[in-house]
């Protein structure tokens, strides 16, 4: 094309929707666990979820899923959905919470620029819980672009947060 395109800066992803094969077991991960709030149903096989009060972050439903089995691994879609938290101590508070429930985790990692754990919901769809750290502490290469790594995250540091 001869006009380049930018996609506008302030331009966000609203919300991801999910097809899942029991709604009340995901209920209990992203409400009971995660801590999101029902927003509404969408008869009896969606549901929208949200944090805050928004109209919805999260869409579940069963309309071509219900009692199905998890999407192969090695196969396209989803990798996972990325939910950010505000601030590093909101990161520790869910980290405890799955501790407590002795949930399991997939992974823990520090990428420079952010503090990540990540776990599958109960579909087998990966979930990565983050929080960014600010702009102005991203590590940057020589000339200046954003330089990401993958290093094990100090689990017992992120606790720390909580005392």
């Amino acid at each position: 094309m001869e006009n380049e395109y930018r996609i506008p800066p302030r331009t966000q992803i609203g919300h991801i929707h999910l097809k899942v094969a029991d709604l009340a077991r995901s209920l209990a991960f992203y409400c009971d666990l995660l801590g999101f709030e029902i927003t509404t149903w969408y008869g009896t096989d969606a549901v929208f979820l949200s944090a805050g009060g928004y109209h919805h972050h999260i869409g579940l439903n069963t309309w071509y899923s219900k009692g199905g089995p998890p999407a192969p691994v090695h196969s396209a879609g989803l990798f996972h959905t990325a939910i950010v938290y505000p601030e590093r101590r909101d990161l520790a508070v869910i980290f405890n919470r799955l501790r407590e429930a002795d949930y399991p985790l997939t992974g823990a990692s520090d990428h420079g620029i952010s503090e990540a754990l990540y776990l599958n919901d109960p579909d087998q769809n990966g979930v990565e819980l983050y929080w960014d750290r600010p702009r102005e502490e991203w590590p940057r290469q020589a000339d200046g672009s954003v330089e990401m790594y993958t290093r094990a995250l100090d689990l017992q540091g992120l606790l720390n947060e909580l005392s």
